[in-house]
């Protein structure tokens, strides 16, 4: 659903970013749905499962030595489209990890593992899940490739290079979990780590407020306007919505018309009560031209808990973001960059 300064909304497409503008999002990504899972600059969001020389070097995730494992998004994904790119001379073995817990035990039971390795190296090549189906054309090399991996549910298709060269259905599919780059035997290099969330179900039909309970009582007048946006207006109050959410992924855009006005999603929270719950915060505003300095939690921050690490959002300009909600683990992305 839009919100005119609190919306959601969702698309999807992709265009390829030219080389010059590593680790972004074009805004056709950016509106259909794409969050970047590496920033380009740090290892926000990503935690390692064992003691390796996983860094940022010139916008590129590498990792030379160490003790074998896996370096794991701090957020758990099901459904999803996922690009990669990665770069590995030919005596390396290492892999690009789906739905896994931090320290997988089998790649034939616990999660999925996508490998990077010659053909000398492993009866797997890249292209492979290991110990599940053999990639279907070995083109790998020692230079940058990418791969385009689409799951949903049982199915899993991979792309490396946009040559389809992998099709699996799981009969037995693995659910939500991880994604992980490996180190297992020599060095490895990652870049442009973008995922789009599959699955979604709009919550809001653009046209009325069927499927919301307003509060009449209070100040806040919520109402739809001609371009199909959820607009709020008129002071404080809230617009809950009928459906209850456990664990989710949600996508809207917010748009802000006014200097440092103060608002957010409110999610887990208790129906009927007035905003008692967790709270995704609106707030663009940010301390002596610093956007590392946010006021009053910032756009993306968990009101009370945790401020946004940065202000991504700006006043008078429409802002997407992604909160991702599983357990007890919750994130946030502002205009595709988690803060």
């Amino acid at each position: 659903m839009r919100w005119c300064w609190s919306l959601l909304a969702l698309l999807a497409l992709i265009v390829q970013l030219p080389a010059a503008e590593l680790n972004r999002l074009t805004p056709q990504e950016l509106s259909d749905g794409w969050i970047l899972l590496f920033d380009g600059e740090s290892l926000y969001g990503w935690e390692p499962a064992t003691k390796a020389d996983w860094h940022v070097d010139n916008g590129v995730i590498k990792v030379t030595s160490g003790e074998p494992g896996l370096l794991n998004t701090t957020s758990e994904f099901a459904d999803f489209q996922l690009k990669v790119d990665f770069r590995a001379p030919k005596t390396t073995n290492s892999g690009v990890f789906l739905r896994t817990p931090k320290i997988p035990q089998d790649p034939a039971g616990d999660c999925y593992e996508l490998n990077i390795a010659d053909t000398s190296i492993s009866p797997f090549p890249t292209g492979s899940f290991v110990k599940r189906q053999k990639s279907s054309e070995y083109t790998a090399n020692e230079n940058w490739q990418s791969y385009d991996i689409t799951a949903q549910g049982g199915k899993l298709l991979v792309k490396l290079d946009g040559k389809t060269v992998l099709d699996y259905t799981d009969p037995k599919p693995l659910g939500r979990g991880r994604l992980g780059l490996q180190l297992n035997s020599g060095s490895v290099e990652f870049r442009n780590i973008k995922l789009r969330p599959l699955g979604m179900q709009s919550l809001f039909n653009g046209k009325d407020l069927a499927g919301w309970k307003t509060y009449p009582d209070m100040a806040s007048v919520f109402s739809v306007t001609k371009d199909g946006d959820l607009n709020v207006k008129n002071g404080k109050g809230m617009l809950e919505s009928t459906g209850q959410y456990g664990d989710f992924v949600l996508q809207l855009e917010v748009f802000s018309n006014g200097k440092h006005l103060n608002s957010g999603i409110f999610f887990r929270s208790i129906p009927g009560e007035v905003m008692n719950g967790y709270e995704l915060q609106i707030q663009n505003g940010y301390k002596d031209g610093d956007r590392n300095q946010p006021l009053d939690c910032g756009t993306g921050g968990f009101y009370r808990r945790q401020n946004a690490r940065r202000v991504l959002g700006d006043d008078f300009a429409w802002t997407p973001m992604t909160l991702v909600a599983s357990g007890l683990h919750m994130a946030a992305w502002v205009n595709g960059v988690q803060v």
